[in-house]
């Protein structure tokens, strides 16, 4: 019923959309609420701004997922199994991540020490997974990870490189 195009777009945007609700609620207790239920419309309308904020983000790290291959992260683990190779690589011994173009088909390019590199397109289907594992690399700037990504440029782009200094 609901074309192919529209319902991608629904659900790439569906995060945003239910945090505007929460935000709109919040706000509608906050400004007619009495005593404790205008602090808490307060409460929820802060939430809201900020699920709309990560909303937005996913929303823009979202590519579509109709390209070559899947991911799947499970447990710490991310595997890319695509029509050319793939592979499994831990979250915690990611060491570097890279944007990369060739041929004109943008790829995340994932480095662990002792691994080949994994190259993962970024509108492979379930790709929109890796989101949560890159935000939670240690010193990760997400926004120019998203402006990379905005990017179309045939350069790579170096996004995130483990710091191993240590004081001992």
């Amino acid at each position: 019923m609901i074309r192919s195009g529209a319902a991608d777009t629904l659900k790439r945007w569906a995060e945003p959309l239910i945090a505007v609700a929460i935000t709109g609620f919040g706000l509608w207790w906050a400004l007619t609420g009495f005593a404790l239920i205008r602090w808490l419309g307060v409460a929820v309308t802060v939430l809201g701004v900020a699920l709309l904020v990560l909303g937005i983000r996913r929303a823009r790290f979202w590519r579509g997922g109709q390209g070559a291959g899947h991911v799947e992260v499970d447990e710490g683990a991310i595997a890319y199994f695509g029509p050319l190779g793939g592979g499994v690589i831990g979250a915690n011994a990611l060491h570097s991540l890279r944007l990369v173009t060739r041929d004109g088909a943008r790829s995340w390019e994932l480095r662990a020490p002792g691994q080949d590199p994994l190259q993962v397109p970024v509108d492979a289907n379930g790709a929109e997974a890796l989101f949560d594992v890159f935000a939670n690399l240690p010193g990760i700037d997400m926004r120019r990870l998203l402006r990379a990504l905005d990017e179309t440029g045939p350069q790579d782009v170096v996004i995130w490189v483990r710091n191993d200094a240590r004081l001992h």
